[in-house]
């Protein structure tokens, strides 16, 4: 059975029976626009290459279902480069911001399963860059360390061959962890399913717990009588 589907604002027609999404691109490609632009390698979820945006959600196309009448868009807030493309260079950016990555490693801490598993489905973050897309902070504030920066800086202070987590801390207190406003959009778009927002809610209180504070919420006692409250009762 043919399908019509949209991508950004022309529509297309298969008429060869395609179930899935990127194997529709390849076809449109080859049959209809040899001029779409589209990223793809692995074809197997793995990648992360070829994320984009289905329906108003961000989808990886290599294992996505293409229905008819879908709309196919590149990814929200990067650059277009052309098309379904867009420029990922916020990856290397971010990651560096957020010094997520193995900084000063000891080989004298002794390292459990359980130490293993506690960061594990935080390694398995695939850089897609959906988190970023469907992030409504990221969307306003490109300063924003934001979604797997933050959850891949919580994989690496967990990680117990890290000897520098301070850096970590320190780096992600500004347009970082105390930015994100926890509204889970990163969770329902990420196809490893890798609980970020748990994940940041972990980083502000382990940094509470290192002397760090929320700067919404630091300010002196004196400060309450601007309020009209007396905590003393008097």
């Amino acid at each position: 059975m043919a399908k019509n589907i949209q991508i950004l604002d022309k529509t297309y027609s298969i008429d060869k029976d395609i179930d899935n999404l990127l194997e529709a691109l390849i076809y449109i490609k080859e049959h209809k626009e040899n001029s779409l632009g589209f990223k793809y390698s692995c074809k197997s979820g793995v990648c992360g290459s070829c994320a984009v945006v289905v329906n108003g959600k961000e989808r990886l196309s290599c294992t996505t279902k293409v229905e008819n009448d879908d709309t196919i868009e590149p990814l929200r807030n990067l650059p277009i480069i052309k098309d379904l493309i867009v420029d990922n260079d916020n990856i290397e950016q971010k990651l560096k911001q957020a010094k997520a990555f193995i900084q000063e490693s000891s080989d004298t801490n002794k390292i459990s399963q359980v130490d293993v598993d506690k960061i594990d489905i935080e390694s398995n973050c695939i850089l897609c860059n959906s988190c970023y897309s469907a992030c409504p902070i990221y969307e306003v504030n490109s300063d924003f360390i934001g979604p797997f920066a933050l959850t891949r800086a919580y994989r690496y202070i967990e990680d117990k061959k890290e000897t520098n987590t301070k850096t970590k801390l320190n780096n992600i207190q500004i347009s970082g962890v105390w930015d994100c406003t926890l509204c889970g959009a990163c969770d329902l778009v990420c196809p490893q399913n890798i609980p970020i927002k748990n994940n940041i809610m972990k980083l502000q209180n382990i940094s509470v717990q290192k002397g760090y504070e929320n700067p919404a919420f630091s300010f002196n006692n004196d400060d309450f009588s601007s309020f009209g409250f007396n905590p003393n009762g008097f």
